[in-house]
């Protein structure tokens, strides 16, 4: 069938006609200096009234050709007229006044700007994609911007970040090393990230950063020798960016974190002594800033890693007495502190819940740590009254009902022969 379709097609009036409009479009492809005019010419029409400006715009998409010409309209509406490489406006082409770079540098005007680039997009659906390598070339060129132009354009990118019309992916531009190297990136992303904040809040602008992996990557807006927690933070909270530069921590820590703990599994798979892993441990611990209460969690994960548990019930607390005996020496380096002992205390109730062949090992396991000297009584004690969480506790509390009593019986009979003695 299909040939037959293909020998239809070559009647040979058919292919003098197609020729023609081929031989058109190639010609208009090259061309879009008539596109220009028209929308420079409706633009000087409507002025600096933005409602007439996205009325004109809706309405000339019905005539023009948007679709190839997405490029020279975004550059108009930005720029005032088609950009050469580089960021320089065409020469010989007419141009408008009307546009984002000469408009008023504040962030109601570009919130209003904002409005307009989205409702042609909302509008004109196909615009999405163009639009988003368009402001990603915008980027590329912000050398040749002056700063006023950039500051503006800045502040647009935000708000069109924070109302969702562009994808955090643009972000990938700033890394260009021109760019950073000349501190042009880390200027454009604080005004940046502060119309995008005062959009949203840094919540939604992390998971935004999140969805396309840039999340770790905001230290890349400083040259490699300035790409340091230390410069980062300082820089975004001294312009004012605090949330963000505590973002950027906290992602920097989760980062080490990771790495600590695959370290850490590797090291006691290696079966290396546990004074050489403490000594390891406490010298990232000092070098990356994780406080002891983060470090035992750290360490319980890897600990628990680093055996292939049981699946049976009945088996599995014997094997997790065995190894946990053995490993704590090293919960005991890490858990000096009462707040430690109730971060602990919480990783097991969540471990034991969360792997439920260990269910009915809870208690073993308090109690080994507890004659181990890992977990203090005090802690058992504030775990049980108010420091533990929902997961399962009424079986645990439950479980640890017997032990507390006992617990709190002895304490009792200390304070009486402690008062014995002071009579």
């Amino acid at each position: 069938v299909s040939f037959m379709n293909n020998q239809k097609q070559q009647k040979p009036t058919l292919t003098g006609q197609r020729f023609k409009t081929r031989k058109r479009d190639e010609k208009e492809r090259f061309d879009p200096t008539q596109f220009q005019e028209s929308i420079v010419q409706g633009l000087n029409q409507t002025g600096t009234d933005l409602e007439a400006v996205a009325k004109f715009l809706d309405a000339s998409g019905g005539k023009l050709d948007y679709r190839r010409y997405a490029e020279t309209l975004f550059d108009i509406l930005v720029a005032g007229g088609m950009l050469a490489p580089g960021g320089t406006l065409s020469d010989d082409l007419t141009r408008t006044e009307f546009c984002v770079f000469t408009a008023q540098e504040d962030l109601e005007t570009m919130q209003a700007y904002a409005q307009v680039f989205n409702k042609l997009i909302r509008r004109y659906k196909y615009l999405e994609k163009g639009f988003e390598e368009e402001i990603k070339k915008l980027l590329l060129f912000l050398k040749g911007f002056t700063e006023s132009e950039r500051n503006k354009l800045a502040m647009l990118t935000g708000i069109l970040l924070g109302n969702g019309t562009l994808s955090a992916s643009i972000v990938i531009s700033l890394y260009n090393e021109n760019l950073v190297k000349e501190g042009v990136s880390a200027a454009f992303a604080v005004k940046l990230f502060k119309a995008w904040i005062n959009e949203k809040d840094i919540g939604s602008v992390a998971s935004s950063l999140r969805k396309v992996g840039m999340d770790n990557r905001l230290m890349e807006l400083f040259p490699a020798n300035k790409r340091s927690c230390e410069h980062f933070s300082k820089y975004f909270t001294d312009a004012g960016l605090k949330e963000l530069s505590d973002f950027a921590r906290n992602q920097q820590s989760i980062g080490a974190r990771k790495e600590l703990q695959k370290e850490l599994q590797e090291q006691m798979s290696r079966g290396e002594p546990f004074k050489d892993i403490i000594l390891y441990v406490k010298e990232e611990m000092k070098k990356t800033n994780i406080s002891e209460q983060t470090m035992i969690g750290i360490v319980w994960t890897s600990v628990m890693s680093a055996v292939e548990w049981n699946k049976k019930e009945e088996l599995v607390t014997e094997q997790a007495m065995k190894h946990l005996k053995q490993y704590s020496p090293l919960l005991k380096a890490f858990s000096s502190q009462g707040l430690s002992e109730l971060t602990l205390m919480v990783k097991i109730q969540d471990y034991c819940y969360d792997n439920i062949h260990f269910m009915k090992t809870f208690q073993k396991i308090v109690v080994l740590l507890y004659k181990a000297d890992v977990l203090s009584e005090e802690a058992i004690l504030k775990w049980y009254t108010d420091a533990h969480v929902a997961k399962g506790k009424s079986v645990f509390l439950e479980q640890m009902k017997k032990f507390v009593e006992w617990l709190k019986s002895a304490e009792e009979e200390s304070d009486e022969s402690d008062t014995e003695e002071g009579d």
